[in-house]
């Protein structure tokens, strides 16, 4: 009876509709969490869309084709046979503003009035004197000759060339006058004007002119940061955690340290940057702005992770591995570090390796040790002034110029191929050598 009464109850209609808003409720979460996730993809495609489509032009370079006169005189005379020393000399005290004014004039030979030719000069960057230094300086023989040499345009000229900004509205709302824009589309129409891939982006450093600014400086920067990091709280990191899970007693004290741990993988970043400010910059004086003070700065935030991915990794090698050793005679030093640690060594390379990738990605606490600095020349070590590249990407976001944008998109793909890179790293190491218990 019992039995009969419990099918009816199922066969019910109350129940047939308890069980279809069952059914309906599932399918609402499902479609929930579909939602969840396309709506995260969508919000991911328009933040890389809009970076990419920015950043875009930021990789190139506009450059305007003149035929430049190198006047001996400019020089005191011939560079051949000169030492190195001379030539410096010389380059310095040549006018390489004039042969550039000289050259677009050739072009316009109607513009003769002083704001005219101002106003002409300005669509080349300033920084196209160093490229005609780095000429000279490279064949002093070209000193006496007139050659044919493509020069980085101005920021303006670069945005109104890229399509960034519009040359059609009104003079009021753009940067050129009209008299610049008809130069401009005079260059353009005879080829003059070219677009090309900016080799100044990869191999410079940062610049006041927007065209004329690179990432290479600041990607020297983070490498060594990164190194003193890596240094620092890698072999620290894997012996703190190889201490307290294989060799520390279990008791109030060694409980402490593991709370503290965990407290301290969730501290501000920032408190991190006024810690290394206090200790390394006014107890130990150590050089403002150099990779070595960041590397330590950065070691301290990232020890933290290394010791949480570390004991994670040991704990998940089998007691047995332990026994086995131990059966046969090893000590307990033996049995872990010629046992147990090389078993955990994949986790705990991954886990070192999304810690440096964090890292890598920091900016807060380098503020704080003063790596915010204009960093033009290119470090050589760890103790040479330099910034690192999310503190670059704040510079130049905080740049008032327009062609900064782009620079500042065109930096930021550059950190997330190197983020993508170092998790692809650690995501290959992980599925390389893990091991299924």
């Amino acid at each position: 009876m019992t039995d009969t009464g419990q099918r009816n109850d199922w066969a019910s209609d109350e129940m047939q509709r308890r069980i279809a808003r069952r059914y309906a409720a599932d399918s609402r979460f499902k479609w929930y969490g579909i939602g969840a996730i396309l709506l995260a993809m969508g919000v991911l495609v328009l933040l890389l869309g809009s970076i990419i489509v920015t950043g875009i032009p930021g990789f190139t370079q506009t450059q305007v084709r003149l035929q430049v006169s190198f006047d001996p005189e400019q020089f005191g005379g011939s560079l051949k046979g000169k030492t190195p020393e001379e030539v410096d000399a010389a380059i310095a005290a040549a006018d390489f503003s004039g042969m550039i004014r000289t050259g677009l004039q050739s072009i316009f030979p109607d513009v003769t009035q002083r704001r005219d030719v101002r106003d002409l000069t300005d669509l080349v960057s300033s920084g196209a004197r160093q490229k005609l230094a780095q000429i000279v300086r490279e064949d002093p023989g070209i000193v006496g000759s007139t050659v044919e040499v493509w020069l980085p345009t101005s920021d303006d000229v670069h945005t109104i060339v890229n399509g960034s900004m519009e040359r059609d509205v009104a003079e009021s709302d753009r940067r050129l006058n009209d008299k610049q824009i008809a130069w401009l589309e005079t260059l353009e129409k005879t080829d003059s004007i070219r677009g090309t891939l900016s080799s100044d982006f990869f191999t410079g450093g940062d610049s006041r002119e927007p065209e004329m600014a690179g990432v290479w400086g600041s990607v020297v920067g983070s490498f060594w940061t990164l190194l003193v990091t890596l240094a620092v709280a890698f072999p620290l990191g894997v012996l703190a955690a190889v201490y307290l899970e294989e060799f520390a007693p279990k008791n109030r004290w060694s409980d402490l340290i593991e709370v503290n741990i965990n407290n301290l993988a969730a501290v501000p970043s920032i408190v991190f940057g006024l810690l290394g400010l206090a200790v390394y910059l006014n107890v130990m004086h150590l050089p403002r702005s150099a990779p070595i003070v960041g590397g330590l700065t950065l070691a301290l935030m990232t020890m933290p992770v290394i010791i949480i991915a570390a004991r994670a990794a040991l704990k998940a090698v089998p007691p047995s591995i332990r026994a086995g050793a131990m059966g046969l005679g090893a000590s307990k030093v033996q049995v872990t570090f010629h046992h147990v640690l090389p078993l955990a060594m994949p986790g705990i390379l991954t886990g070192v390796i999304i810690g440096m990738a964090h890292a890598l990605g920091e900016t807060a606490p380098l503020l704080m040790i003063g790596m915010v600095a204009f960093i033009v020349d290119i470090p050589g070590g760890i103790s040479d002034a330099a910034t690192v590249l999310p503190v670059q990407i704040y510079l130049w976001a905080d740049s008032p110029e327009r062609a900064f944008v782009e620079k500042t998109s065109a930096a930021i793909m550059v950190l997330l191929t190197f983020l993508i890179l170092m998790n692809a790293v650690a995501v290959l190491l992980r599925k390389r050598f893990e091991r299924k218990w």
